[in-house]
């Protein structure tokens, strides 16, 4: 069902796509008020793509005022959860139905290989959505043991209208992270995607109407951070925020939430994720596969990406060298050419951003064991630089880049340091053939997900979020999800005699 097509037959289908242009708003395609639009380009080749409605405060404000008012009404939330269940599920089809075009809108649009996209994101966001569909009629509501003279029920009811703020990187697959439990919660939602990745956002949008989600449920506000993002973070009507991005934007959308209205705020932020792999991991191959696929999966732009090989040290060199092996199949180039895995980075900003680490491989006079190069201005290989120490900025720093550093150990307790020594907290990976290690580690570890002798992110059914600077407020995907978009109200009955008898009186 998710096999690549050609790349002749993705050429074919980029030429004939018709791409949105306005915001999405109460079911329908509109302009931004104001008349004005900002330019999408193609990162991989720099042609436009086509103009979009850059939107400001005012469109905000009619998005959040169609959301309150499908929310208030019930026109969605007071649907059964079969009926729900149902349109959700109905949605998953229409998205599965046109997989080819997302696909490839998605690779136009962000530079994304699509090889990736057809083949992980596309297949995710649809099984994300029926996941969080088939919760919907599994999730109990549950009574307290108060004794006999009172009834308590505990109760989840959607927290109102939601505005979900989406980045760059993952442009569908975190839009189905967001939506997935907030309309199956029977929230109403305002998505702000990242202005250099709108389309596929938008065409999800009109999809999910044409499912049968009521207008006013799933609306989309395009635009900048500050002219959108701002505005729907300090809305005095937006009921909570879902965020993934930048640390410093999560950062705001607290400040926001502080000066509005104590809107809740759920944060999913950077990392600086340590790949620790010990001299006892038996089979080397697999974790030279394991670790190039979490250094280069998406070019590095991944918040979860494997950015510090910890290394004990009588493994390294062999290590690097079955590395560089698994690293001649990621081939770089076309987006649109199934047969690469390294595609454009999403935005010149963004490549000068990440080439700048590779000037300080010369300023620092390390070692590139593999890569290293540019190509275009548009693209970066993928690169291992050796003898990383921990004050280098390769070492604490985001990437976002398919740059991997290289650093050793001697002891577990210096791997437990090496690991640690960071502000952020999102996700590691440990290989050894050691139980006893696996489990110590990942418990010393600090970080929200930790995978041992691969490197993934779990299932949908599993919680994705970090400690300290990588997250804030609750997890994505998995039941916890919906916890974000629920309120939680106790309702107390009293059955005491005194009240009964104060009745009859």
């Amino acid at each position: 069902m998710h096999e690549p097509l050609t790349a002749a037959e993705y050429k074919a289908i980029a030429a004939g796509l018709q791409l949105p242009s306005g915001a999405y708003i109460d079911g329908a395609f509109r302009p931004a008020k104001s008349g004005k639009t900002f330019t999408t380009i193609n990162p991989a080749t720099g042609d436009v793509l086509g103009e979009v409605a850059a939107c400001d405060a005012s469109d905000v404000d009619i998005a959040v005022e169609k959301a309150r008012e499908a929310f208030e009404d019930g026109r969605w939330r007071q649907l059964s959860p079969g009926e729900r269940k149902t349109t959700l599920l109905a949605f998953a089809r229409l998205l599965e139905d046109n997989r080819h075009e997302l696909a490839v809108m998605e690779s136009l649009d962000s530079g994304k290989p699509i090889r990736e996209c057809q083949t992980v994101d596309i297949p995710d966001t649809i099984h994300t959505i029926r996941w969080h569909a088939e919760l919907i009629d599994k999730l109990y509501d549950s009574t307290a043991p108060v004794g006999s003279n009172a009834l308590t029920m505990v109760v989840r009811e959607p927290v109102g209208v939601v505005g979900c703020v989406l980045p760059w990187n993952f442009p569908l697959l975190m839009l189905a992270w967001k939506i997935g439990p907030a309309l199956a919660s029977g929230c109403s939602v305002v998505v702000k995607p990242a202005q250099e990745t709108t389309l596929t956002t938008l065409l999800v949008a009109e999809l999910a109407v044409e499912a049968g989600i009521p207008a006013g449920v799933f609306n989309v506000v395009t635009g900048g951070g500050k002219e959108v993002g701002e505005p729907i973070g300090l809305h005095m009507d937006v009921d909570m925020v879902a965020f993934t991005g930048s640390t410093p934007t999560g950062r705001r959308f607290l400040r926001y939430a502080a000066d509005s209205n104590l809107k809740r705020v759920v944060l999913e932020c950077g990392g600086k994720n340590p790949a620790v792999v010990l001299d006892d991991a038996e089979d080397l191959d697999l974790v030279a596969e394991q670790v190039v696929n979490g250094a280069f999966w998406n070019m590095g732009e991944n918040c979860s990406a494997t950015s510090r090989l910890i290394v004990q040290s009588g493994v390294k060199d062999e290590l690097l060298k079955r590395i560089g092996e698994y690293m001649r199949e990621w081939k770089t180039g076309d987006p649109l050419d199934p047969d690469n895995r390294i595609g454009a980075l999403v935005s010149k900003t963004h490549f000068d951003k990440v080439a700048s680490f590779l000037d300080d491989v010369k300023t620092e006079k390390l070692k590139v064991a593999h890569g290293g190069k540019t190509i275009d201005g548009v693209y970066i290989e993928p690169t291992v630089v050796n003898g990383v120490g921990p004050q280098s900025r390769l070492f604490r720093e985001e990437i976002f880049g398919p740059i991997l550093s290289v650093t050793t150990f001697e002891t577990l307790a210096e791997a437990i340091a090496l690991a640690n020594d960071t502000n952020y907290g999102l996700t590691a990976s440990v290989y050894t053939a050691s139980l006893r290690n696996a489990i110590r580690l990942s418990r010393e570890i600090r970080a929200g997900v930790v995978t041992v002798n691969c490197f993934g992110e779990g299932d949908a059914s599993t919680p994705f979020g970090g400690y300290k600077e990588s997250g804030f407020g609750g997890r994505d995907k998995s039941i916890f999800a919906h916890d974000n978009y629920c309120e939680l109200k106790t309702i107390w009955i009293d059955l005491s005699e005194r009240s009964v008898d104060e009745t009859i009186r």
